[in-house]
């Protein structure tokens, strides 16, 4: 005869079991339901007109050169060019008025 701890034991492990896996297949379900809308969604969404439907404008901080100009000093003796750090070197960034989608 199995003892009761035991018996509690092996139902709390079925339970959390059993949550693990309804979790993972609403995550599953949710995204492809997602991806199903963004398509039918970019049938019929007009493009975006800020970034022409491309999801990415150029960077607006350094202007799409990758670096910026700094100085540690307000009087600078030296200019230092540093990675941008809006972009991160990549010139682009996403898009605010879609998010990066391309469509509105």
């Amino acid at each position: 005869m199995a003892a009761p701890g035991k018996a509690l034991l092996t139902a709390g492990l079925a339970a959390v079991g059993g949550i693990v896996t309804l979790s993972l297949i609403s995550t599953v379900s949710l995204r492809a339901f997602k991806a199903v809308v963004d398509k039918n969604r970019r049938k019929v969404a007009p493009p975006c007109q800020v970034c022409k439907g491309k999801g990415f404008v150029p960077c607006k901080l350094c202007k799409g050169s990758s670096t910026v100009s700094w100085s540690p000093l307000f009087d600078p003796v030296f200019i230092k060019p540093c990675v941008c750090p809006t972009c991160e070197g990549n010139r682009v960034q996403r898009c605010l008025n879609c998010i990066g989608n391309g469509f509105v």
